[in-house]
């Protein structure tokens, strides 16, 4: 929406025009659409006027944020002035690993390419040729706050970053989000874009929070500083998750924006105090339940195996690398059919090595599977497998895009958990009627949600001869029958996990190591390999590894 008025700067928003209230017998309600309008002259140059809002931690004030991330013509301008030689913007002491390091100790890591002061990403204290209209990047937190300072701004604390990024209002905002605003972002792979070039614009009319760079906020955390938004080649919903980053961490990902807090008492107090995480168990200390109810568990995914009346909804040979193929069949429970996509490689000969795929959270958020080639995780996660010759076979689970379905309560979500994972058993039910597939070699791949369902998975289905879980850890939800824990220990096939080391979503202490540590799997048949990243792997890594692990397991394809 764009709000005008004579004599009165101009507003852009974007925001639902409706919410979810379960409570009232549609379900549907309005919502209030409200913008201040400042004077013309009034609002700081390039920036937006946030909204203030009541949250968990007290009561917020409105303020401005830029409209755009630091350009690198912006940051030169600070580079030009001598301000890494000018002690006066550099406010914060120097930590890393642990240890204080003097004022020449930290300039010295402050360094581009050729040894110039400047960001990591720059050469002979210049941005790339054509690039100053991009997000300045490569650069650490402390550099981010000098600049700040530099141009009498600070760094938003992390609760003011989300105040800018989504209202604090029903669950539909959240949905048009992801399915509205992640398609118009930079989440292409390809590396920064000019600020402002894609047209995905959070709810105050602030550009390139989603996506491009990911961006310094104030807060200190476990381990270093909160950093939010997500880059250009991470996860979509990295724009939902908290993350953070050691604050001398100088990665291509890192940009920023700055913030201005009008008033005194803008913010209550604990909005720049250190993040506090919540407290997960000791996964180390839960006992297990014993054998005879874990068999009573199990029990309840099983299912009588019916036809499935198999239909072939599409076949389409047009791809380059693969045939893909969009299928139909019954579900082990109720009348309902599921849908899948299989992807055939062309550069290999059958019966193929399969890996059957769960997916990242994401895909609940998705409204349809069509075009699921272009889809960012089997772009991201899966185009390699085919191209390298093995088959994916990619259901559309209960929950998920087309089957897309609100779940409340803790029986229905079991209920929910467990035909999940009867879709994958009935998705294997399939392969295995297939003459072009080896149902002896079938591996399971798991990202995030999936790699965090894996244990059950795993658990209750053998015909899966190893698993690759992607960024994921143990969780304690649900009811026993769904809870993770309790079949943790019962795994027994190869497992490969791929983990970064300042993953908020999963700990690496909490969550991934217990995980690691529980399962049922030998010594010599599982591995944990853990990034100087947070809820993100690179690229060359995930490949290399998922392919030497597959064909240790399954054997090399023909």
């Amino acid at each position: 929406m764009k709000m005008e008025k004579d004599e009165y700067e101009t507003v852009y928003a974007v925001t639902a025009t409706f919410g979810l209230d379960f409570s009232k017998k549609k379900g549907i309600v309005p919502v209030e659409i409200v913008r201040d309008l400042d004077k013309e002259g009034s609002i700081p140059e390039k920036m937006v006027r946030v909204r203030g809002a009541e949250l968990s931690i007290g009561k917020f004030g409105d303020f401005f944020l830029d409209r755009y991330e630091v350009t690198n013509k912006q940051y030169k301008e600070f580079v030009d002035s001598g301000a890494y030689r000018d002690r006066k913007y550099w406010k914060h002491e120097f930590f890393k690993d642990g240890r204080a390091l003097s004022w020449e100790e930290a300039m010295a890591e402050f360094i581009d390419q050729t040894g110039r002061p400047g960001p990591a990403t720059w050469k002979a204290g210049n941005y790339p040729e054509g690039g100053e209209d991009h997000p300045v990047s490569g650069v650490s937190w402390y550099e981010a706050a000098a600049y700040a300072e530099f141009v009498g701004k600070t760094l938003p604390t992390g609760y003011h970053w989300d105040l800018a990024r989504v209202e604090p209002s029903p669950w539909a905002e959240y949905t048009n989000f992801f399915n509205q605003l992640y398609p118009l972002s930079n989440f292409k792979d390809e590396g920064p874009a000019s600020v402002g070039s894609h047209p995905g614009m959070t709810l105050y009319g602030a550009y390139d929070m989603a996506g491009n760079v990911r961006e310094w906020c104030w807060n200190e955390s476990q381990k270093g500083r909160v950093i939010r938004g997500g880059a250009w080649n991470d996860t979509t919903y990295m724009f939902l998750n908290w993350s953070q980053s050691p604050p001398f961490d100088r990665s291509p990902k890192n940009g920023f924006r700055c913030t201005l807090y009008p008033g005194s008492s803008n913010m209550p107090e604990k909005a720049q105090d250190p993040l506090q995480i919540s407290k997960a168990p000791d996964f180390y200390s839960i006992e297990p339940v014993p054998d005879p109810i874990f068999q009573v568990y199990k029990e309840q995914y099983a299912y009588d195996k019916t036809d499935l009346n198999v239909q072939i909804e599409q076949r389409d040979e047009n791809a380059k690398d693969w045939v893909q193929e969009t299928i139909t069949f019954d579900t082990a429970y109720g009348e309902e059919r599921m849908m899948a996509h299989l992807f055939l490689p062309k550069n290999t000969l059958p019966p193929y090595q399969t890996v059957v795929y769960f997916p990242g959270a994401g895909s609940m958020l998705q409204e349809s599977s069509k075009d699921l080639d272009q889809y960012y995780e089997f772009v991201k996660f899966l185009s390699f497998l085919v191209t390298s010759g093995r088959a994916v076979f990619y259901p559309v689970y209960e929950g998920t895009f087309e089957r897309r379905k609100t779940v409340s309560g803790s029986h229905q979500y079991s209920e929910h958990r467990i035909h999940q994972v009867q879709d994958l058993m009935r998705s294997i039910d399939y392969l295995e009627t297939r003459s072009d597939i080896n149902g002896q070699k079938l591996a399971y791949f798991g990202v995030s949600w999936g790699a965090w369902t894996a244990p059950i998975i795993l658990a209750v289905e053998e015909r899966l001869k190893t698993g690759i879980l992607y960024v994921g850890g143990l969780r304690s939800s649900g009811l026993p029958e769904v809870n993770p824990i309790n079949f943790v220990t019962r795994v027994k096939a190869p497992i490969l996990m791929l983990n970064g080391k300042y993953d908020m979503s999963f700990s690496l202490e909490n969550s991934v190591k217990p995980m690691y540590d529980l399962l049922g799997t030998p010594d010599e048949d599982k591995e944990l390999k853990v990034y100087e990243m947070d809820h993100f792997v690179p690229l060359n890594e995930l490949i290399r590894e998922t392919l030497t692990w597959l064909d240790r397991y399954l054997g090399p394809v023909r």
